[in-house]
């Protein structure tokens, strides 16, 4: 089995990756999706999800990613059963798989989210592993999908799982990546936080139900990529299962539009911040025990 490391040097190298990072000298590289029918047999999940990183490493894949839960049924009668804690070396299937076939095949994975056993609690928790088969970054989910739409749907994603109170920002081979997961999409605090610390890239593995999916996700990443982002970034934002979409930030026609609507410079910053509360640094960012409105006048 490839090596760990411990949760303390996770937490370590996520904050250390707050500091400036040189964007690596990579022109272009492969991004491998992988969509899977999820089934309540995990042996099978793995093996299917093992199976498709190795075919999209094998057609030159360097960062492959998965889908939420994809590991486990999308349900509230699963999520207990199928949670691994990924400090029971002997006990974690699915951690252990990512771990291995990432260096197996000296590629980077964001390992979709998996539930987590942590201290007596579940989260819903993306874990990313390096080419060396080492977890670099671990990210609970932030904002649990609670809805009820009569007549159609009714879903708490809170009565299982505790939510994440950590943004994750991770340095790879291919750059600095965020991490968010499905619903964590819809808040555009978090993906301003990520451009504050200088990612290139933000990756969100989704679920999204048909009910609110076909209506919203399309168009909730196009508006984290163009409203949030700085002209000067090259980001990626990817989905997998319900759709698979990539949008490049960067095109001539949106350099002219940056150029001609500064929207940085026009940022009020005299009315209002957006503080990361983390580090303590004002910014242009509700989830207020991660991030916080200011009124620039009160401050």
């Amino acid at each position: 089995m490839a090596s760990r490391l411990s949760s303390s040097t996770v937490d370590t190298q996520i904050s250390a990756s707050s500091e400036p990072f040189e964007i690596p000298k990579i022109t272009k590289f492969k991004i491998g999706l992988c969509q899977l029918t999820v089934t309540s047999n995990k042996n099978d999940n793995v093996a299917h999800a093992q199976k498709l990183i190795k075919a999209a490493a094998k057609q030159g894949a360097s960062l492959v990613m998965l889908p939420e839960t994809w590991n486990c049924p999308y349900s509230t009668d699963y999520f207990e059963e199928f949670a691994e804690d990924f400090d029971d070396k002997d006990g974690s299937l699915s951690f252990a798989m990512l771990s291995e076939v990432a260096l197996g095949n000296g590629i980077t994975i964001i390992g979709g989210s998996m539930p987590e056993r942590r201290k007596n609690q579940l989260h819903n928790t993306c874990c990313v592993f390096g080419p060396d088969g080492n977890l670099k970054a671990k990210h609970s989910k932030m904002h649990l999908f609670d809805i009820n739409l009569p007549g159609d749907i009714s879903f708490k994603e809170s009565d299982t799982f505790t939510a994440g109170d950590q943004p994750t920002i991770v340095d790879t081979d291919v750059g600095r990546i965020g991490i968010g997961i499905c619903h964590d999409l819809r808040f555009p605090e978090l993906a301003m936080l990520y451009q504050a610390r200088g990612a290139h890239l933000i990756c969100y593995p989704g679920a999204f139900n048909m009910s609110t999916g076909e209506l919203l996700w399309e168009l909730e990443q196009r508006a984290r990529q163009y409203c949030q982002m700085r002209r000067l970034r090259s980001v990626l934002f990817l989905s997998a299962n319900l759709y698979v979409l990539i949008f490049h930030f960067q095109n001539p026609g949106q350099l002219i539009t940056r150029e001609a609507l500064p929207l940085e410079k026009q940022r009020r910053g005299d009315v209002y911040r957006l503080v990361d509360v983390h580090q303590q640094k004002p910014w242009k960012y509700k989830n207020f025990d991660t991030y916080e409105c200011v009124e620039g006048w009160l401050v």
